[in-house]
């Protein structure tokens, strides 16, 4: 068996590992990236980037839903489904090969099989071939990602229940179709298979959808969703699923009552679970809690020279948070420890039409450490908004009522998840309401909405 060494080898090739082994190549490292699949991993190749291609199909169907409120007629109009499948698929190949790509331009060695860690400093890589090469390295970054995780009594069988694998992926448009659980994933799949004409239900155990959301942005998705004819079920929780010949019945315990729901699909949406197994975690000493790694904010774990980072070590699972963590892990590997892993200024994303983004904290979370001030700002009263036909949705701002810090940023709308990016930065400069409401925003804009919002919270609002 052929001998390799490197300063450091990353396991996993999504968004958390690539980044990691660009960065540590970026400091002068030697270094190997190993991969069972494609590079870009699940966000790449299954996730993000397939999702967001599927859903942009969804909006500009749905804008011709609304051909008339822009006058315009057509007639005849006709879905290509095979084409919006392959649409998605050939955005996450060309973006494969873009990986790839940065691989050779920095160097990264890049080897393809199946990871095992026989010890702190030797990997053992078994190929499709079922050859088996050993692969040494002074630092090991473990960046394995996670899968969907079935709930009790509810398992997957690919073709009536599903993840979203299959999802993205359906030969066809299932005439109803349910979604087991309300966060991002379900919801945004509800309104793709909605807005194709799926009969569509969303059953969610907590009591609002997103449950991480700030519940007047979760209030008003529901309503918005449910006006797109979308059935949301909260406070409920599947009991069981009975797979047939044409479906899958599922019984629904709500508070005292349970409903039978009959659909031709389900989709699984509730969660997921660390690749932990098989990695030769445990022989080398590498603590485990709750399914995931346990690292520190340097994304170090337990034993010195292992390192990991992305969905593998919990949540947030996010492909932004992964890549933040690829290099905080690599500056570490590397000897030149920037600032550490900080999760207090996350920006999370739904995006379904309308968006929903946040950084920071919801109104409640703020409100039990004081006093604060709240801004809000319709986009129906922007001249930008009623422009380009699109309403829905408000900006809230949470600020600390004493010194007007922003600590929290609430968004829905048609632009949420773009808009939030100035609100991270904000966040993060400890930017008070008076900074952003002198900030002069161009008009006519939907950012104007943050700048109103800002003014609202302390009683200096223009336009409502």
């Amino acid at each position: 068996m052929a001998e390799h060494n490197y300063d450091v080898v990353v396991i996993g090739g999504g968004p958390g590992g690539y980044v990691a082994a660009i960065r540590s190549a970026q400091l002068e490292q030697k270094t190997a990236i190993i991969e069972r699949d494609k590079l870009g991993g699940i966000c790449l190749n299954w996730g993000c980037i397939p999702t967001k291609a599927l859903l942009k199909n969804a909006e500009i169907y749905h804008q011709f839903q609304r051909a008339k409120e822009w006058g315009i007629s057509y007639e005849n109009l006709k879905v290509d489904w095979a084409k919006v499948i392959k649409r998605s698929r050939d955005v996450s190949s060309r973006l494969n090969k873009g990986v790839e790509y940065l691989m050779k331009k920095n160097e990264i060695a890049s080897i393809s099989g199946t990871a095992r860690l026989l010890d702190r400093h030797t990997i053992a890589v078994t190929g499709a071939d079922g050859k088996e090469t050993r692969v040494t390295a002074t630092k090991i970054c473990i960046a394995t990602g996670a899968r969907p995780r079935p709930l009790p009594g509810i398992a997957y069988d690919k073709k009536r229940i599903i993840s979203y694998f299959e999802a993205m992926v359906l030969p066809e448009v299932p005439k109803t179709f349910v979604m087991i659980g309300g966060g991002p994933i379900g919801l945004e799949f509800a309104y793709f298979y909605n807005t194709f004409g799926s009969k569509v239900t969303v059953i969610e155990m907590m009591p609002q959808i997103l449950p991480l959301e700030d519940a007047e942005v979760a209030a008003e998705l529901k309503k918005s969703l449910t006006a797109q004819g979308i059935e949301i079920l909260t406070d409920a929780k599947v009991a069981s699923a009975e797979v047939g010949a044409n479906g899958v019945t599922l019984k629904v315990q709500q508070g005292d009552k349970t409903k039978t729901i009959e659909a031709e699909v389900a989709l699984l949406a509730a969660g997921v679970q660390g690749n932990v197994e098989n990695l030769g975690l445990e022989q080398v000493g590498v603590t485990i809690e709750r399914g995931f790694i346990k690292v520190d904010n340097r994304c170090r774990t337990s034993v010195d020279n292992l390192y990991a980072i992305g969905d593998v070590i919990g949540p947030p699972m996010l492909a932004h948070v992964a890549s933040a963590e690829g290099i905080v892990a690599a500056e570490a590997m590397a000897g030149h420890e920037g600032p550490p892993m900080s999760y207090d200024n996350i920006p999370s994303c739904t995006y379904t039409q309308p968006q929903v983004a946040s950084v920071g904290l919801t109104e409640a979370k703020a409100k039990e450490r004081g006093p604060v001030k709240v801004g809000r700002f319709p986009f129906r009263a922007l001249g930008k908004a009623l422009a380009i036909n699109e309403k829905e949705g408000f900006v809230k701002l949470v600020f600390d009522a004493k010194h007007g810090e922003l600590l929290g940023a609430h968004l829905i709308g048609s632009e949420a998840t773009e808009m939030i990016a100035e609100l991270g930065i904000a966040r993060a400069l400890e930017t008070t309401n008076l900074e952003l409401h002198r900030t002069i925003h161009a008009h006519p804009t939907l950012a104007e909405a943050v700048m109103e919002a800002a003014g609202d919270a302390f009683g200096e609002c223009i336009h409502q």
